[in-house]
């Protein structure tokens, strides 16, 4: 009979990873985690000092030294956000292992990890651009090949009014909608599978709603069926993360404000967007936690924080202070 601590690294990493599945990541998420363990456990091995083959890597050999030496390696090339990230993953791992009778401890603690400082909101810029967004996308436009105005209007609505990720975009059914006039909603899965509700306004209503109807008139009254996805293509199929990204990308390109979104943010952008508004109009940070459906209040605070920092540079840039300036010049010093 095989003792706990001779098992295999290789094994237990594999269920680990199964036990993290009942939490329903995404693929990408799992695979994550797989290359951060397996990065990690093959530098142990590779251990120059001590070398052992890694397929038969014991447990046992996981300890604090070595596993100090491997991050070391494993951080040379690497930025912070992604250190971060492994040294995250090896520590759920660990907990694990120690949940299950396999190792007596966890030895993450005398891991250093680098402080990675909360990616700043990246809403779009321009004060207008959210409404000339919008605007301009529910007109047709004859020189799409295939226009679609409310579908359109739809997505961008969604994300804008109701701050929904991507993939919670993907995965809306038609029955996720729900509620009395004047008290809808929509139920989203939100990340990790967390669910969230969301209220939903009716003007917002009115846009799906009017792309609903939209939908009867291309594809019949059985494409818009409770369980049929809410967002699909120009053929009627669900639409992909791809072709999603594309649309919006499309969007922006058709109000031209391409140059107001923040470089690499995209559909993110919106949902920033709907954030920072939020924020601006007074919502606290646990208000802005549940509708968005962040983990922590950190997060959630972090809008806040921002969007003072936006109103003093707005209220800075004011030219009559200039003026004051020049009153008062020893004020500046």
């Amino acid at each position: 009979m095989q003792h706990k601590g001779d098992e295999l690294v290789l094994t237990l990493i594999e269920e680990f990873l199964i036990s993290r599945s009942t939490r329903k990541p995404s693929a990408h998420t799992l695979a994550a985690y797989r290359r951060d363990l397996i990065a990690i456990t093959r530098l142990v091995a590779e251990d120059p000092d001590a070398p052992l083959p890694l397929a038969t890597l014991p447990i046992t050999a996981l300890t604090a030294r070595p596993l100090r030496g491997a991050f070391a390696r494993f951080a040379g090339p690497r930025a912070a956000a992604s250190i971060y990230r492994a040294w995250s993953t090896w520590n759920s791992f660990f907990a694990f292992l120690v949940a299950d009778g396999i190792v007596a401890g966890n030895p993450m603690p005398a891991v250093d990890k680098p402080n990675v400082p909360l990616p700043s909101p990246k809403p779009l810029r321009g004060e207008e651009t959210p409404e000339q967004l919008l605007e301009a996308v529910a007109r047709d436009d004859h020189r799409q090949r295939h226009p679609w105005p409310e579908r359109d209007l739809v997505v961008l609505a969604l994300a804008l009014c109701a701050g929904l990720r991507l993939s919670e975009l993907l995965s809306l059914r038609i029955g996720s909608l729900a509620g009395r006039p004047g008290e809808r909603r929509v139920d989203v899965a939100g990340k990790g599978g967390k669910p969230r509700v969301i209220p939903i306004e009716p003007e917002l209503d009115a846009v799906i709603n009017s792309y609903l109807d939209s939908r009867r008139r291309r594809f019949g009254a059985r494409s818009v069926r409770r369980d049929s996805v809410l967002l699909v293509d120009r053929f009627g199929e669900a639409l992909r993360r791809g072709g999603l990204q594309y649309l919006v990308e499309s969007c922006y390109r058709r109000a031209g404000v391409t140059d107001r979104v923040p470089r690499g943010a995209q559909l993110h952008a919106l949902r920033h967007t709907f954030a920072t508004r939020l924020a601006e109009d007074g919502a606290s940070a646990s208000e802005i936690m549940r509708l968005l459906g962040h983990a922590t209040l950190t997060t959630s605070q972090n809008y806040i924080d921002v969007t003072a920092g936006q109103q003093r540079a707005a209220v800075r840039a004011n030219r009559t202070n200039r003026v004051l300036g020049r009153l008062y010049p020893a004020a500046q010093e």
